[in-house]
């Protein structure tokens, strides 16, 4: 799957994915800060500009 066919909000599952990594690092990155998470009770969201920002490695 290429990045253009993931969603504009990715959830924790499309960070594993795209990166290649256990669910237990996914939720790691989630929790360091390095990109905006949005937090709805127990669930994970985050905006896909924010994290593409980030990787790219041009997150503020």
């Amino acid at each position: 799957m290429q990045l253009n066919d993931y969603p504009d909000v990715l959830t924790v599952k499309d960070i594993q994915s795209i990166l290649g990594i256990c669910a237990s690092k996914a939720y790691e990155l989630t929790r360091s800060g390095e990109f905006y998470v949005l937090r709805i009770g127990p669930l994970i969201k985050i905006p896909k500009q924010s994290f593409l920002q980030w990787l790219n490695g041009s997150y503020n």
